[in-house]
């Protein structure tokens, strides 16, 4: 097994851990406010808004890292 997958798959169980212990712990309600952006105060649990938060932060890394050039592709050589 490839040893960088290996670390990247133990680094997002231990965030993932780490996102259900707030859940768990933070139960109280917080308000939201960006006034450009939406026009009302939202009101959610803590742990909702972490794993909203949590959520829009891996899908810009997912963004960001898509459709590259495909990394360094070995070409073939006649012989």
């Amino acid at each position: 097994m490839n040893t960088k997958l290996l670390l990247k798959t133990l680094f997002l169980i231990v965030v993932l851990l780490l996102l259900v212990l707030m859940g768990m712990e933070n139960r109280q309600t917080v308000e939201f406010h960006m006034p450009l952006i939406l026009p009302n105060k939202v009101k959610q649990p803590a742990a909702i808004m972490y794993y909203v938060f949590f959520a829009i932060g891996v899908l810009t890394g997912t963004i960001l890292t898509a459709g590259g050039k495909g990394g360094s592709r070995s070409q073939k050589s006649d012989k």
